[in-house]
């Protein structure tokens, strides 16, 4: 594991600590990490629908709704 210093904004730092408070996280470390972790997948659909949209885009058309789109998005992001 890499160990590094990083600082904070003042109500960012005091949010950090509210949520350590609550038991929601034992440390910021874990805090920071699953943040990490939920924009890291977040890009991942991000980037997924982007694909998605090109294709459809080069192609002219497609036979997905947009709420065919977003069912799968959906579907992707709790599976």
């Amino acid at each position: 594991m890499v160990r590094q210093s990083i600082s904070f904004t003042e109500p960012n730092d005091e949010w950090l600590k509210a949520q350590i408070l609550s038991k929601e996280y034992s440390s910021k470390s874990e805090l920071i990490n699953d943040l990490i972790r939920q924009a890291r997948n977040q890009q991942k659909q991000i980037d997924w629908i982007r694909t998605k949209l090109d294709r459809a885009e080069q192609s002219g058309f497609t036979q997905d709704t947009k709420s065919d789109i977003l069912a799968q998005a959906k579907s992707r992001q709790n599976g």
